[in-house]
């Protein structure tokens, strides 16, 4: 006859394990609320504008796609897929340029550092310290006068400028991870620098890298001010056509939310996709 012994923790691993439980039970409850609003806006954009609109807001509404429908013209509205496809355009291109010209600035202030390289950081970064509505009028005039207005690759040039000092400043500190001894090596054997950029630094920094760009993406997707105030028709954004249901006539708030629904499912389908490397990213450096 066999008995089992229990063995009684000491108290310091039971206190670790509390910790533990207290901190899991802290981290569900702060994910329930931030997805929380995210899963009324989904309900709300399944209800009738007469169900969305009651006060207090009715749950067991009967559910329907109206909403859907006449945010992709069913109802003889406007088609949304042009702000979709300038939103898409404006992001990834812009996107891809902050990556061309990120990396080898990067490169310079961390694997080869140039002179009071940490000033020139702090340089990108005050860059970022100016309100975005002091420099509008300044930018509005120069888009007016040589005739950039409503074009979406002046939103491009200004998504680039945005979103290069962060990522130039995140970079380095991914970059810096990269061992000196390989880049050496491939040196040695008589590779450049456009060889050493693809084939060592980027591997090594791909996740790094993979952070930076869907940051940027979304930094970019959801910019509206400057869209709202130079664009019109011909470059409008999916964040400007989003505004156009809120109208004197009333608030569609069945169809907003259906709106805000769509126009966030390419950033939600992105962060899904690229989260083991956003992960990967975001804690390069944190362990050494």
């Amino acid at each position: 006859m066999t008995s089992t012994a229990v063995v009684a923790l000491p108290p310091a691993a039971r206190r670790a394990r509390r910790k533990g439980a207290a901190l899991g039970l802290l981290a569900w409850l702060v994910g329930i609320v931030f997805v929380l609003p995210v899963l009324w806006m989904v309900l709300t954009s399944l209800h009738s504008e007469t169900d969305a609109a009651t006060n207090p807001p009715s749950l067991a509404a009967s559910l329907t796609l109206d909403a859907y429908r006449n945010f992709f013209g069913a109802g003889g509205g406007a088609s949304p897929w042009p702000a979709l496809i300038n939103s898409a355009t404006a992001s990834i291109v812009s996107t891809l340029l902050v990556l061309v010209l990120a990396t080898p600035a990067a490169y310079a202030l961390s694997i080869r550092p140039v002179k009071k390289w940490t000033d020139v950081l702090f340089f990108f970064l005050s860059t970022k310290m100016l309100p975005i509505v002091a420099g509008l009028l300044p930018i509005y005039l120069f888009a007016k006068n040589t005739g950039m207005l409503d074009n979406i690759w002046l939103l491009v040039i200004l998504y680039t400028s945005m979103n290069l000092p962060i990522a130039v400043w995140m970079m380095q500190s991914f970059l810096s991870d990269v061992p000196v001894s390989i880049i050496e090596a491939a040196q040695i054997d008589g590779a450049r620098l456009p060889t050493i950029l693809a084939r060592v630094v980027g591997p090594i920094a791909g996740p790094g890298i993979a952070a930076t760009a869907l940051i940027c993406f979304i930094f970019s997707w959801n910019e509206m001010l400057f869209a709202r105030v130079l664009t019109s028709v011909t470059a409008q954004t999916a964040p400007v056509f989003l505004t156009g249901f809120i109208t004197s006539q009333g608030l569609f708030l069945a169809q907003v939310c259906a709106a805000s629904v769509v126009i966030s499912l390419p950033v939600l389908a992105a962060g899904f996709a690229a989260q083991d490397k956003l992960v990967q990213g975001l804690s390069l450096g944190a362990v050494k």
